[in-house]
């Protein structure tokens, strides 16, 4: 088992603000879809949750976390409704949403990759599962909102490879003995420089060469 990496308060506070931002992404995708508060509230949850919901359920963590904690709920029903009042003032501040959003998928793929690995995964597995914690929720938020998920498309800036990065980061720590806090930092650090960087420059993945698609480009 791999020891705690933080305080319990203090990787509390730091799963609810990387579910906050993440929550914020889903409720304005609501507002910009007219969705009603209801659709505003779901979106908001299922973006901040649904990545570890999904991990923790693969892993067996029962019942999930998102259930057994109060706070994990009612963070994205505040993000809701801030949203819902204050959409264009959050609106406005979209930039400052994405750099904590970037930190939360720093945050994520980190957390994601040590508790799969404590639940007896493999290296290769624990990180898989670090990169759905962080980008899974991301997914849900787009398929209900009849989107293609922003990280298959290639239009997008970057956004799976810096959680990839940083829980491979996480896991070859783990296989040389090495994690420890500032070692966990340092990879969550990576991941959300990586996606800021891929924001600033506008990084994007490769599409397959000599293609032939008769598919329109948006």
């Amino acid at each position: 088992m791999i020891q705690e990496l933080f305080t319990p308060s203090v990787q509390h506070t730091l799963d609810l603000i990387g579910i906050f931002v993440f929550a914020i992404s889903g409720a304005l995708l609501a507002v910009r879809k007219n969705f009603d508060i209801f659709g505003i509230a779901v979106l908001a949850e299922v973006t901040a949750l649904g990545g570890g919901l999904f991990r923790d359920l693969m892993i067996g963590a029962v019942p999930p976390a998102a259930f057994t904690d109060l706070g994990y709920f009612i963070t994205p029903m505040f993000a809701a409704l801030l949203v819902v009042f204050l959409h264009p003032q959050v609106e406005r501040i979209q930039v400052g949403v994405n750099v904590f959003d970037a930190a939360g998928l720093g945050l994520f793929c980190v957390a994601g990759t040590t508790k799969a690995y404590d639940y007896g995964l493999g290296l290769t597995a624990s990180a898989a599962l670090g990169l759905a914690t962080a980008v899974g929720g991301g997914v849900l938020r787009d398929v209900l909102a009849n989107e293609v998920p922003s990280l298959l498309r290639w239009d997008r800036d970057l956004y799976a490879v810096p959680a990839i990065v940083g829980a491979a980061m996480v896991a070859l720590c783990i296989r040389f003995d090495l994690l420890n806090p500032v070692t966990s930092a340092l990879a969550a650090v990576t991941a959300f420089v990586l996606r800021l960087l891929a924001m600033k420059f506008h990084w994007r993945a490769p599409r397959a060469w000599n293609r032939r698609s008769t598919v329109r480009e948006e």
